[in-house]
């Protein structure tokens, strides 16, 4: 080949090299999504409304953003190394649901990475974050206000039975902030008159012990604390309160359209959408410290009236007047 010959190709390779840089796809962002419910997202109802958070802020799973999944099938101490996996692979987020020892996880790996939470727990309190307002740091997220309506459902419960003198309330041991849980419903038995037994349960498999304990105190009533594991088994747990007869409140709708007596609690799996929308945000370039932590702002009272009738209960009509929807 002639040297000007090889001058010519050369400049024409060169020449063409921007060109085919630009048509390089950009790096697509990668969040990690880490939840202590099951590994099997595939038909997991969180991910559906955190993927419309993401599409009302643009963003569009395969498209212009990549998740990975990662979930610990309940076994919470499996979360600190999922968030490290999730850490090392060096993700643009971290979305962490279920459970509060999930986001708790995701903060003790990592002090850059972005963290967005949605969970019942005071995010304060567990030290997720400084303030409401100024979560300050890597993390911010949706609070559900899970020991706040714990009181309202203790309440309710009394208003469906009113010859109660004692109530029974389930709660995870393993949860984080649930001794601060426990002492507000504590504090509402009290100002309502009624003695409030503890229950504790940090698996499926301590359900059945848990009711016979229920039984063995005589408490006429059960509330189920907020909790993702009680939300996961709530058929469980309705079925267990139909054997024993133990009128129930619960978190979420779900479980009084499965069949459980009344439920009191935000809207379901909202806080997944709104993360989603916060993921969003903070991939365009907002920072989680100057982002305040979400609260909810709609509530729902659903009951199963065939369920009391069951049970032998007659709604007061000033419960069923502010109900948002009755299952009949």
């Amino acid at each position: 080949m002639r040297r000007r010959e090889f001058i010519t190709v050369l400049g024409g390779g060169v020449a063409a090299w921007p060109v085919a840089a630009r048509a390089q796809p950009a790096t697509m962002p990668v969040i990690g999504f880490l939840s202590s419910a099951s590994r099997n997202f595939d038909d997991s109802s969180r991910l559906a409304p955190f993927r419309q958070g993401l599409s009302e802020a643009g963003y569009t799973e395969g498209r212009n953003v990549a998740i990975e999944y990662r979930g610990a099938d309940y076994q919470l101490d499996r979360l600190p190394t999922l968030a490290a996996e999730l850490t090392r692979r060096q993700v643009s987020l971290i979305a962490a649901g279920g459970t509060p020892a999930s986001a708790l996880a995701a903060k003790s790996a990592t002090a850059t990475i972005p963290i967005v939470f949605t969970n019942a727990a005071d995010p304060v309190q567990i030290g997720l974050v400084a303030s409401l307002n100024r979560p300050g740091g890597n993390i911010t997220g949706f609070t559900q206000l899970g020991a706040e309506l714990g009181a309202k459902r203790l309440g309710l419960l009394r208003e469906l039975v009113p010859s109660a003198t004692s109530i029974a309330i389930l709660v995870n041991p393993n949860r984080p902030g649930v001794d601060a849980q426990s002492a507000q419903a504590q504090e509402a038995a009290r100002t309502l008159g009624l003695q409030l037994h503890i229950l504790k349960a940090s698996s499926e498999r301590d359900f059945d012990a848990a009711f016979l304990t229920l039984i063995q105190l005589r408490a006429s009533a059960l509330v189920i604390s907020a909790d993702a594991l009680f939300n996961d088994r709530r058929d469980q747990l309705i079925a267990l309160a139909s054997r024993y007869s133990v009128p129930t409140i619960y978190e979420w709708r779900d479980a009084v359209v499965a069949g459980g007596l009344i439920s009191y609690g935000t809207i379901r799996l909202d806080g997944y959408r709104q993360i989603g929308i916060l993921a969003g945000r903070i991939l365009k370039g907002e920072k989680p410290a100057n982002l305040p932590v979400m609260q909810p702002t709609k509530f729902e009272l659903v009951i199963n009236l065939k369920t009391a009738n069951a049970l032998g209960l007659t709604i007061p009509p000033g419960v069923l007047a502010i109900a948002d929807d009755v299952v009949e």
